[in-house]
């Protein structure tokens, strides 16, 4: 007995001490084969969910080629084994001129070669694996060392547990790298804290500002047209201020179905409505101890602008079907392009919640206000062009910039983006073809002269926000105007390479949103046979 308790001690700091369960396993063996007839062990993990049983460990040597490394069973199978786990009793499946209990033949063990044992794997009440244990050839257990094999289970199961939880970790890990690659590969940089192009030059007054207002909590308002860079300014406040080891979660307000607001922002209770099949956390919780950053917040319902301003107001949020506040720590920055002091006033958004997201506002200036960063912007754009292309890096010319700086640019910086890369994809890695880039697109075959910076008929200061005082309209005429050219224009196509929302560089989904919102019928647009 005083041997059992040195090997299962021994057993738990082998358990205990390793990060992968190979290395536990084969110190495990060691430990073992001085006391049991060990030929070789197994530990099998079992994954009820998907069926399966894989091997995850071996020693002192691989098993018998008879053993798969991965194995599916039947769902009668499965549930016999998973039974079989809960009893936690020692096995011996195969012994030799008898049959295979049927619970356990779907480990595929070697037959009739070895004397087997074995020992279900549990923890917490839930079946993780199981551990094969085969004699050497000609030998056999003994009772005492189906004991001591029994002493084995707890120790291993939380072995086996670790390394579950370690490959977890690893696969978040690569999932967090992947999606951090694929921003930086969006925003066209290297680092996520890569000095933003521009913020010594057309940018400085603002990066003033975002350093200003980074030190504290308060929420803060970007204003600026579409295409500014409000993202790229809203991931700055973040990453310098004292939250920045937390989550920045980006939400587009206009994206998000009305029906739906609620239960994307704040989350559901599993049952709350149909099709809630399991609890879901909401915006702001997965937001918590970070930013949260609402993009185009002028497109929110006004019953979702109410239950937002309670949030900011109280810090708790409730979810859809749940009874119990939940508490959240959210850093909140929002963001659009529309003009909420003009919408106040026609009742369209919350004179409170306008206060409330207000405190500390900052308005991007256009493209055109900073023509002294295109230069910097398009050698920067260039150079994304030739990674995201894989082409040979150009970089543009006198002309070329000459040629951008005189475009009016009403797409602003994510405009200069395209054609930026539409001009390499022209070149081919030779030449940037900025000239062909901001001149044409082709379109079945034709050539097109671009979208004017201006809706037809519209005057062009009013496009940029000018105030109503000279009979000019609102931003939702402009908006509406310029639409319906590209409506027209797409001859009523939404998606694709030819359609508006490619022409506007705008998600489709938040277009039909727009065009909802401003009574657009795009229909009325459409050709037959288009």
């Amino acid at each position: 007995m005083e041997r059992f308790r040195e090997v299962l001690l021994a057993v738990w700091r082998e358990a205990c001490q390793h990060i992968e369960i190979n290395e536990s396993i084969t110190g495990i063996a060691e430990l073992l084969a001085a006391d049991l007839p060990l030929d070789f062990m197994t530990v099998e993990r079992i994954v009820p969910e998907h069926r399966m049983i894989a091997t995850v460990a071996a020693a002192p040597h691989h098993p018998p080629s008879g053993m798969a490394a991965s194995r599916e069973c039947t769902p009668e199978e499965m549930k016999k084994l998973l039974a079989w786990v809960r009893i936690g009793r020692l096995s011996a499946p195969y012994v030799p001129g008898g049959a295979p209990e049927a619970t356990l033949d779907v480990l595929a063990l070697p037959r009739g070669s070895h004397d087997v044992r074995v020992a279900p794997l549990s923890s917490r009440g839930e079946a993780v694996g199981a551990l094969v244990v085969a004699a050497k050839r000609g030998e056999k257990f003994t009772l005492a060392h189906e004991e001591m094999l029994s002493w084995m289970q707890e120790p291993l199961a939380v072995a086996l547990e670790n390394d579950r939880r370690l490959h977890e970790l690893a696969a978040l890990r690569e999932a967090a790298e992947a999606d951090r690659r694929s921003l930086l590969r969006r925003l066209g940089r290297q680092e996520i804290n890569d000095l933003i192009v521009g913020e010594r030059q057309g940018l400085a007054p603002v990066m003033k500002r975002v350093d200003l207002v980074s030190t504290s909590d308060a929420p803060v308002l970007l204003l600026g047209e579409t295409g500014t860079g409000k993202e790229v300014v809203a991931r700055a406040i973040h990453t310098r201020s004292d939250r920045r080891d937390g989550p920045f979660i980006r939400v587009n307000c206009g994206a998000i179905p009305p029906e739906l607001v609620d239960s994307q922002l704040f989350g559901h209770e599993k049952g709350s409505f149909t099709g809630a099949s399991e609890t879901r956390q909401g915006w702001f919780e997965r937001a918590d101890g970070g930013t949260l950053f609402l993009d185009e917040i002028g497109e929110l319902p006004h019953d979702a602008q109410v239950r937002f301003l309670r949030v900011l107001q109280d810090s708790f949020i409730e979810r859809v079907g749940g009874r119990e506040p939940i508490r959240v720590d959210v850093r909140v920055i929002a963001a659009t392009h529309r003009d909420l002091s003009a919408m106040v006033r026609e009742g369209r958004f919350r004179e409170d919640l306008w206060y409330r997201i207000a405190v500390f506002p900052i308005l991007l200036p256009p493209l055109r206000e900073r023509l002294g960063d295109i230069p910097q912007l398009a050698s920067h754009f260039a150079e994304r062009a030739a990674v995201r292309f894989s082409l040979s890096p150009v970089a543009p010319t006198e002309q070329d910039i000459e040629a951008l700086r005189s475009y009016s640019w009403p797409g602003n910086i994510r405009e200069l983006g395209a054609v930026i890369d539409r001009s390499a994809i022209l070149g081919e890695g030779h030449t940037l073809e900025i000239a062909a880039a901001l001149g044409f697109s082709v379109d079945a075959g034709r050539q097109l002269p671009p979208i004017p910076a201006v809706a037809p008929g519209l005057p062009a200061h009013s496009a940029n926000g000018g105030g109503d005082e000279d009979g000019i309209g609102s931003l939702d005429d402009a908006l509406r105007r310029h639409i319906k050219a590209a409506l027209k224009r797409a001859r009523g196509r939404i998606e694709g390479p030819r359609g508006v929302a490619a022409m506007l560089e705008i998600n489709p989904h938040t277009l039909r949103a727009r065009m909802r919102k401003l009574k657009i019928n795009w229909s009325e647009f459409r050709e037959e046979g288009v």
